[in-house]
């Protein structure tokens, strides 16, 4: 078979990785794609969002399937363009991904299918907006309704910091039509978790838990990023927590969406808050995460294309899908100013001494026979192995033969699997 995948990241690169394996593939097509992507196949020069060139170059080529990677041209319509021209297509329609297109849409969907979240508000207005933090308990988290790349999200520990977030999203428009409106909800405490899940809109089958760092720095310091790292599983969610999400979150949210006429054929990705009263949705993602996909699909023991082609074919549920029993951890080495401004163009050295580690480049292209940086974040540098702490060590062993200037990363991923208290259960 021929495989496009959509995108350029380390969540591409996985995928491609992943999907490479099975002995049903012929060549693998990635769009922009990246220079760790060109060692398993052929990019193209085609932007991700660029759907009418995207479904000719496939027409082209006689793609026999197209993966989408990232959320822009799944909101965008990309799966429905595919489909009126009759081209094999992985990913939810245009009306299945406004959960993640728009905040207030998936707050507004969780309150009408009782879905556990924070209790929320959503304003248009700056000063309806100002009079109610005026008014709020803090901390408060204040999020863009629309895609922000992951950096939509603001939580303000006081007044002034929530007044300059208001106009930062309404006023100073610095996340453009996608803070057109924003959400403010309660802060949740607890442990984070990403639940991923297969879905043909009937069956439902998570895969691992995972966990993110989304702050630039160690310790949780600096401003959000697309995340810095993750590792799989989290020792927190056992049997009895997944089966409570199962229950409470995916099965209601994929009902709920059927019901809404917004058939969910897909990657579920559910931002979860593990609280003392139980698990609450934080976001939706209709996608597979970035970091999240590198440190789940190397656990993954089943053939990813054939889970997908059974996806579309509406027979989720007469895969048998397993995982293996090991610990999987990723490391982003990222650019200097990264998630600010950044350069691009500087040379990475030290990737051929890396041998038994897997190398997810993102942000990375070949320039003169030499791979440089793209991009803020930069390469995901992962490892597994059946202990946890033997799988963090491996990660910054390899770390330490990487070279490019300005490279920066956290320090503590995968840390917080062995810290985490059990009493989430």
């Amino acid at each position: 078979m021929k495989i496009l995948i959509v995108g350029g990241g380390g969540r591409e690169h996985a995928l491609a990785w992943k999907i490479s394996q099975s002995p049903e593939v012929t060549i693998i097509y990635a769009a922009p794609g990246n220079a760790g992507i060109e060692k398993i196949g052929k990019c193209v020069s085609i932007k991700a969002d660029d759907i009418n060139t995207l479904a000719d170059f496939a027409q082209r080529e006689k793609i026999d399937l197209t993966v989408v990677g990232p959320e822009l041209p799944l909101t965008l319509g990309i799966v429905d363009e595919f489909q009126k021209r009759n081209l094999k297509i992985f990913g939810p329609n245009q009306a299945a991904s406004v959960i993640e297109g728009s905040k207030a849409f998936a707050k507004e969907f969780m309150r009408k299918y009782h879905i556990p979240t924070a209790s929320f508000q959503i304003f248009e207005q700056k000063e309806k907006a100002l009079d109610f933090i005026r008014s709020s308990d803090f901390p408060l988290v204040i999020k863009a309704d629309g895609l922000a790349a992951g950096k939509g999200c603001i939580v303000a520990q006081d007044l002034f910091s929530a007044e300059q977030a208001v106009n930062k999203i309404l006023v100073e428009k610095v996340f453009g039509q996608a803070g057109s409106k924003m959400v403010m909800e309660d802060f949740l405490e607890g442990e984070e978790v990403t639940i991923l899940a297969f879905t043909d809109g009937k069956t439902i089958v998570p895969m691992v838990s995972s966990q993110d760092y989304k702050r630039a720095y160690t310790d949780d310091r600096g401003p959000n990023t697309g995340g810095m790292g993750s590792y799989a599983p989290t020792l927190f969610i056992n049997e009895k927590m997944m089966k409570k999400i199962q229950e409470e979150i995916l099965e209601p949210t994929i009902a709920g969406l059927e019901n809404e006429g917004r058939i969910f054929k897909g990657i579920l990705y559910a931002g979860l808050m593990i609280t003392e009263v139980g698990p609450k949705v934080m976001e939706y993602n209709c996608r597979f995460g970035d970091p999240e996909t590198q440190v789940v699909l190397p656990l993954l023991q089943n053939d990813l294309l054939e889970i997908f082609l059974s996806i579309l074919e509406g027979e989720l549920d007469l895969e048998d899908i397993s995982w293996k029993d090991e610990f999987c951890v990723c490391v982003v080495l990222a650019s200097a100013g990264y998630p600010g401004k950044y350069e691009k163009g500087i040379e990475i050295y030290g990737l051929d001494k890396v041998n038994e580690d897997i190398l997810f480049h993102a942000g990375t292209k070949t320039s003169n026979g030499k791979v440089v940086t793209n991009g803020g974040r930069v390469i995901g540098v992962t490892a597994v192995d059946k202990n946890i702490e033997k799988t963090i060590s491996k990660v910054y062993s390899a770390i330490e033969k990487i070279k490019f200037k300005g490279m920066q990363f956290r320090r503590d991923i995968g840390r917080k699997a062995t810290k985490v208290e059990r009493k989430y259960f």
